[in-house]
């Protein structure tokens, strides 16, 4: 929904890092005089140009716009993360407005054509609709198929919707490592509902459970089967199960398939303090029992923020995060090291023939990395 929110950077008389103050523009030289006589070089002040029309346009809800600033923080480029970081910081008072939706499934239970589906109807009852619909990547070219705007032909056709597939890139979960960047620069561009599609069932959906309100697991009938090969991990992270396809002549095995879940879930801890998960049916090819899908989603979000879980959780997830992001850190400082790098070849080679134990060897790999960063 498009209120034509502008950041306060984005007011001419406002005093912005990135802004150029007016009356210095040039065109012919190559650097510019700033106000404070200091000269700045022509491609520094084309990237402040690009930043501010990129950030007015994000929330002025142009999704051309979103679509590039997704691209930027996507991006694994030095200059293009430190452009990311400062645009996400600027939007950051726009966001965490919406309401953060997980959808996980076995394969074959339909997750695309329900999200379709359910984002349709989202949208005629007013709201905007982001989809981050997160494709395997192969483990061998790291190539994705991305074909999830193919997959929901007539969301990706709604200007209230906005699809964007991203491969996954082999991150723990099926989940890109920048969904989270990407779901606010969403929520910043006035999207209500973030659905968040991931490639699979497994413990490691704990990653979408990290960074979700609501948890929803997509199931089919015939519980008994499934239930057999979908680890009990799973069903404690999911805040309502669906039984979907309950239409025709599988309507009534659908609701054999509901009494049987809710049978397994009243044993199991709940995901959320308050919230008793449950199972229910519906249907994406005929609509029925989506409005009572978001009924239910919506007493959830009602009654969390009531006891103050729902803030809580978002709370967590950040820190979580932060955490997340400080391993991952850590993780490239320490195999960029070049003493590290110069050495672990020889240390693996150790290890495989069997002249030295596996926990040596790491201490002397770090040894080696605290000893070159005393140097610095």
């Amino acid at each position: 929904m498009n209120d034509g929110r502008k950041p306060e950077w984005a007011d001419g008389n406002a005093s912005f890092a990135s802004s150029i103050k007016k009356g210095l523009e040039m065109t012919t030289t190559t650097n510019q005089m700033t106000a404070s006589n200091r000269f700045v070089k022509k491609n520094q002040i084309e990237d402040h140009l690009q930043f501010e029309k990129l950030a007015v346009g994000v929330l002025e809800g142009s999704r051309t716009h979103l679509g590039k600033a997704i691209t930027l923080v996507e991006s694994n480029s030095v200059k293009h993360f430190d452009m990311a970081q400062n645009l996400l910081q600027h939007l950051m008072p726009h966001t965490g407005k919406s309401i953060r939706i997980g959808i996980s499934g076995v394969p074959g239970a339909g997750k695309s054509t329900f999200i379709e589906a359910f984002g349709m109807f989202l949208c005629s009852q007013g709201y905007k609709v982001a989809v981050l619909a997160v494709d395997p990547s192969s483990s061998v070219t790291g190539g994705s198929i991305l074909g999830d705007k193919t997959r929901m032909e007539e969301l990706a056709k709604n200007q209230s919707a906005f699809i964007r597939p991203s491969p996954s890139e082999g991150t723990l979960g099926g989940v890109h490592r920048k969904t989270r960047e990407t779901m606010m620069l969403c929520e910043a561009a006035g999207y209500d509902i973030i659905l968040i599609e991931t490639v699979g069932v497994g413990q490691s959906e704990a990653i979408v459970r990290g960074m979700v309100d609501y948890f929803l697991l997509l199931a089919l009938t015939g519980a008994g089967d499934e239930l057999q090969g979908m680890k009990k991990g799973i069903m404690e992270l999911v805040d309502g199960v669906v039984i979907n396809k309950a239409d025709g002549s599988n309507k009534p095995l659908a609701m054999k398939t509901k009494e049987e879940f809710n049978r397994i879930l009243h044993f199991l801890q709940p995901a959320t303090k308050g919230w008793q998960t449950e199972a229910y049916t519906c249907s994406s090819k005929t609509g029925e029992g989506i409005q009572e899908l978001w009924d239910i989603i919506l007493q959830f979000v009602e009654k969390t923020k009531k006891i103050g879980v729902f803030q809580e959780r978002r709370r967590l997830q950040v820190k979580e995060w932060m955490q997340t992001l400080l391993k991952e850190h850590l993780n490239k400082i320490f195999f960029h090291n070049p003493s590290v790098k110069n050495s672990l070849p020889k240390l693996e080679n150790e290890v495989m023939s069997g002249t030295k134990t596996v926990s040596v060897a790491v201490l002397e790999a770090f040894d080696l990395f605290l000893e070159s960063m005393k140097d610095k």
